[in-house]
């Protein structure tokens, strides 16, 4: 059996980016993650031993984020997702989105999106 578990809107002030003054200003970051997992034994069992702990999968990615500047949100997403499925074994695939809120476009852009996905064959 394959369930989800779902992250969504994870923000983080970052300094990524290609210009400079992204990489020394920075900006507002969000990240949704999508964890396939089986956690039926953790449902059956109320047991969160049983499953992935998302409050140590948010700690992780929010620290990932923080401890290196990039200059692509494509090469944070795969670093994100690469090091969730070493890290997590019980993670069979998992979808990473970045966003870059209020890019420096030229215009007016909401955000930037990027999305990896990731199996544990992958690695």
């Amino acid at each position: 059996m394959t369930n989800i578990i779902r992250i969504k809107k994870a923000a983080f002030y970052g300094y990524h980016g290609v210009r400079s003054e992204e990489q020394s200003v920075g900006g507002k970051f969000e990240a949704d993650v999508d964890i396939y997992t089986d956690f039926s034994e953790a449902a059956k069992k109320d047991s969160l031993s049983e499953t992935i702990d998302y409050h140590k999968v948010y700690s992780f990615m929010y620290h990932l984020a923080l401890e290196q500047k990039y200059y692509l949100i494509e090469a944070l997403a795969v670093k994100i997702a690469d090091e969730l499925l070493k890290k997590f074994s019980s993670i069979q695939q998992v979808a990473v989105r970045i966003r870059k809120n209020n890019p420096p476009l030229g215009g007016v852009v909401d955000c930037v999106e990027v999305e990896v996905i990731k199996e544990r064959k992958d690695l």
